[in-house]
């Protein structure tokens, strides 16, 4: 039996998350999971309100949030980061649907996103996978 996820999608670094969108997918399909929407956002504040709105549908069972918190010359992307991250786990406790965290980072330097991003979103997906029934 086949289940319906959504997938959260950061735009900030598209061509990234984009490649983990594939990867996403990829695991998805491996795991008889039907990725059935994609909301893109243009960076991580955005992704609870997406999220909300995609966990309060009856024909999305979980859902996947990926993207890239940056290190920057400030600690905003780790406050971004916390709370991103509090949001995104009080709505699935909320909805009681399984959310998969695929965010590379907070504080993450450029030379290290490239080789996290299909590991992010494949683990992302295999949480998901875990915590629906079968």
């Amino acid at each position: 039996m086949s289940r319906n996820i959504a997938l959260v999608l950061g735009a900030f670094h598209k061509t990234e998350v984009e490649e983990m969108a594939r990867e996403a997918k990829l695991a998805a399909a491996e795991m008889k999971l039907n990725v059935i929407e994609e909301v893109w956002v243009p960076g991580s504040y955005e992704k609870p309100l997406a999220l909300k709105k995609l966990l309060a549908r009856d024909d999305i069972e979980g859902a996947v949030v990926l993207g890239i918190i940056e290190k920057g010359e400030t600690k905003h992307g780790l406050v971004m980061a916390q709370t991103v991250m509090k949001a995104i786990i009080d709505l699935e406790l909320f909805f009681m649907k399984p959310v998969g965290i695929g965010i590379v980072g907070p504080e993450v330097l450029p030379n290290q996103i490239r080789s996290r991003l299909k590991s992010h979103a494949r683990r992302a997906i295999e949480a998901v996978d875990a915590l629906l029934e079968k």
